[in-house]
């Protein structure tokens, strides 16, 4: 297997919207011995490792370690979605003789992150076939699209801070002159007639390979950080705890979350009945009935992984100053006591002992008392089941820009930590 920062740099690259970080993170798994099963089908009651795919988010376990059906479950959660620009449904757009495509911001994108950035398009597509919809994956790697900034002669303001129209002044460009409708576009690319083009989840993302930067390799710079290292970590952690076998029997369980960034309240995200639905019928896979999932989730631990803020050399003091986090520092903790993070006493116990079981060492985060914290789908998770749940993340600089940076060193800390949580001693 890769060391963990290359491997990372290589998933993000096969990655560049939830669908297709599903699709590779199911590549590691077949690779692995998983299986994929389908919610629509009776799943096998053998022990063994399954994964399944609903749209950009994925569940993946192991009962391979079980015993019984009131065995607890060991869970990770990430989220695949990251802040960019999504398609609009009637994107065609026409401006002094640019042709340019309708964008909505998805997330809390940092926009001038993207401008005057060489811009793809990745997604899903569904289309007419046979009388049916079907759904194709879609991905671009061409600077296609472009947001141009405005000059600085002719916005003298620019230069102490911008301020954008999200409507009118972020329409990315991408042809003079006569240019095809974006859906004859995408039946081009896709090998279908135009009008057979249904719908589409497409959006933006940068074509810059993710890569190692820094004086000697000690970062990585890449788009979607947040949170595909937690994705890329967990995918990794599961194969390796499969493998490993925990001391105790236990249920290992990897689900990545699609819309995380927009509040998780969709058929595939956080605040979903996916997790509960998947877990329950595990339980019932293993002979169980409705006692015994409760029962055993009252013996399940919850990891919530998503990236954590490092301490910015150039805006120290707009971080709390007695928990300085660095990068290739290791694995934080994240802790906030209005319930931002799920993190109580025992779930940081719990994570303390796997990063002190995998050898590396572990910071703790809290936002300054004077700031706003961000979430994570670690609450929503935790309410949902009744588990134990502790928040933890990998540190991050620039996060929610269309350039993330993290710590190379850390990605291995990162994914070593998750495996020992998977597979405790």
């Amino acid at each position: 297997m890769l060391d963990a920062a290359d491997g990372l740099i290589e998933y993000l690259g096969t990655s560049p919207s939830p669908f297709h970080a599903c699709e590779t993170s199911a590549r590691m798994l077949e690779d692995a011995g998983f299986v994929r099963l389908l919610e629509t089908d009776a799943w096998p009651s053998e022990s063994g490792r399954y994964y399944l795919v609903r749209g950009g988010t994925l569940a993946a376990w192991s009962t391979e370690h079980a015993d019984g059906a009131t065995t607890p479950f060991r869970i990770v959660g990430a989220h695949t979605d990251s802040p960019n620009f999504r398609i609009k449904p009637q994107p065609d757009h026409r401006s002094i003789g640019y042709a340019q495509l309708g964008v909505e911001p998805y997330g809390g994108i940092i926009l001038n992150s993207w401008l005057d950035r060489d811009l793809g398009l990745s997604g899903r597509v569904t289309v007419r076939e046979n009388g049916s919809v079907a759904a194709k994956l879609l991905r671009v790697d061409e600077p296609l699209l472009r947001i141009s900034r405005l000059a600085i002669h002719l916005d003298r303001s620019a230069a102490e801070g911008e301020v954008f129209n999200k409507q009118f002044q972020i329409a990315p460009h991408w042809a003079l002159g006569d240019a095809p409708s974006f859906r004859e576009f995408l039946g081009d690319r896709l090998g279908v007639a135009g009008a057979d083009v249904l719908a589409w989840d497409v959006m933006t993302h940068d074509i810059q390979p993710a890569g190692r930067t820094g004086l000697n390799g000690e970062f990585v710079a890449g788009a979607r950080m947040d949170n595909l290292a937690t994705s890329y970590a967990g995918t990794r952690a599961l194969i390796r705890a499969v493998e490993d076998g925990p001391a105790d029997s236990t249920v290992q369980v990897l689900v990545l979350f699609d819309h995380e960034e927009i509040g998780s309240m969709t058929e595939r995200g956080a605040f979903s009945v996916l997790l509960p639905t998947v877990l329950e019928r595990i339980v019932s896979g293993l002979g169980g009935g409705r006692d015994d999932y409760h029962r055993a989730l009252a013996g399940t631990v919850i990891a919530s992984g998503d990236m954590a803020h490092a301490t910015h050399p150039n805006y120290a003091d707009r971080h709390e100053p007695d928990h300085r986090i660095a990068l290739n520092g290791g694995p934080v903790l994240k802790v906030n006591t209005n319930g931002r993070y799920a993190t109580d006493s025992v779930g940081a116990g719990s994570f303390a002992l796997a990063c002190e079981q995998a050898g590396v060492p572990m910071q703790s985060f809290v936002m300054r008392s004077d700031l706003p914290c961000g979430s994570t789908v670690g609450p929503m998770t935790s309410a949902l089941t009744g588990a134990t749940t502790v928040d933890f993340g990998a540190p991050t600089l620039s996060m929610h820009s269309v350039r993330e940076l993290v710590g190379s060193d850390d990605q291995q800390m990162y994914a070593d930590a998750l495996t020992a949580f998977l597979a405790p001693a």
